[in-house]
């Protein structure tokens, strides 16, 4: 059964500002980013239980590395109820401001 991903308004904004500051630079690079980060949600969607715990206390909060060039991106997340995963954050890996 797929489980229904949706993304909270501070990750809808982490989205458009990371993929703003890459079409700047390179709007291929962009849509190549932005097609990885699609391809590690539809991961989410099959098995939201494989990405690695954020909390040992809390094993319903869990982030996604999605690989891209020589880094990537982080998708922190929560397994809620009904088959429900929320996206609550998604930063690069090279920021160092993700909690």
């Amino acid at each position: 059964m797929n489980w229904q991903v949706r993304y909270t308004p501070a990750a809808r904004h982490d989205l458009k500002r990371l993929y703003g500051f890459l079409l700047e630079q390179d709007a291929g690079a962009a849509r190549r980013a932005l097609a990885s980060i699609v391809k590690g949600v539809d991961l989410l969607r099959q098995f939201p239980f494989t990405c690695r715990k954020v909390d040992p206390d809390n094993p319903l909060l869990r982030e996604l590395l999605v690989s891209f060039g020589n880094s990537g991106y982080v998708l922190q997340y929560e397994i809620e109820g009904e088959h429900i995963v929320t996206i609550l954050a998604v930063r690069h890996q090279r920021e160092d401001d993700y909690y």
